[in-house]
Formats: C-alpha cells, structure tokens, sequence
C-alpha cells in the first residue's frame, strides 16, 4: 500500500464533511435569505447568508473526481462497477483496494497524485494556507534569504517579490 496515498486518503475523507458544512445553512438563516432576490425578499439583491461559489464549485469537483477515480482504480484491477454511493463511501472503498492498487507503479502514482490535488483543493476551499517551509541558503539570483519549499506543489523558490527565482533540481539551497 502506498502509505503516502493513505495519508492524502486520510485527510480528504476528513476534509470533505467539513466543506459540506460549509454549505449548510446556519439555523438563524430562512430561505429567504438564501435565495437572495427574488420578488418579494425585500433584500434588494443583498443577502446576509452569501453563497459561497469557491466552496461548490470545489465540492463538485471532489466528487466528480472521487467517482473518476474509484471507476478508473476499479476498471484497471479489472473490477465489476458497483453501485453510486456517497463521496466518504467511495473513499472507503477506495482504501479498501489501496494494497492491489500499490502493486501497480503507475495506478499507485495516479492515485496518490489525485487524492493529493483533491485535499489540497479541499483545503484551499477551508481557508487553509498552503505548508511552507524556510530553506537555509540565499537564493543563487538575488542572494537574498528568501528561500522557501513548497512540499504540497513540489516547488522550491525565492519568494523575495523582485526576484521569484524558482529553483532546479541542480541547484543546491545551502
């Protein structure tokens, strides 16, 4: 099993309740409110209860990409379709196959590489920053200490604003 698809698995499936109660109306919010400005809200286009379109539009890709997924994983071990379930009941089902999934390279890579952009998107769609991390070293264009990773993108760069020097794998950040 790929302990790192695991981990991205992990994450998501906690995640994903998480952006559905973004989406659910509080209590001291009416329908009235949530729809906005039809004929008589009297709100004149103005809501107290604003849709938040970036948290949608980041559930409908995570399930749409939850659904490619496990039909893909499912075809390529040459298992029969099943029938549609929920996002956390997909996943589970995922996790279930991650041990067949880890003896093939390439299924293994795209997994891992699908569960990591759909938490990070996920995460993004929470409010939650990005992981830096400050590298040692000066940055080899500007020479400024500027130098930071970013694990979840697999980027190293200088984040000094004149510069945005991004570092090749030849380059050595000490």
């Amino acid at each position: 099993m790929s302990t790192a698809a695991a981990v991205w698995l992990d994450s998501l499936c906690r995640r994903f309740p998480q952006l559905l109660d973004e989406l659910a109306p509080s209590t001291g919010r009416t329908l009235r409110e949530v729809r906005g400005s039809g004929p008589g809200s009297g709100s004149g286009g103005s809501s107290s209860a604003p849709m938040r379109v970036y948290v949608s539009d980041a559930l409908r890709d995570i399930t749409d990409g939850v659904i490619e997924l496990e039909e893909a994983v499912r075809d390529r071990l040459g298992l029969r379709r099943i029938a549609a379930a929920p996002v956390p009941v997909r996943l589970r089902r995922i996790a279930e196959l991650l041990d067949r999934v880890g003896k093939l390279p390439d299924l293994a890579a795209h997994v891992e590489d699908e569960l990591r952009r759909m938490d990070r998107r996920a995460a993004r769609a929470l409010g939650e920053p990005e992981q830096l991390v400050r590298l040692a070293g000066r940055c080899p264009a500007c020479d400024s200490v500027s130098l930071r990773a970013f694990p979840e993108r697999g980027l190293a760069m200088c984040v000094n604003p004149v510069c945005r020097h991004v570092l090749d794998g030849e380059e050595d950040a000490s």
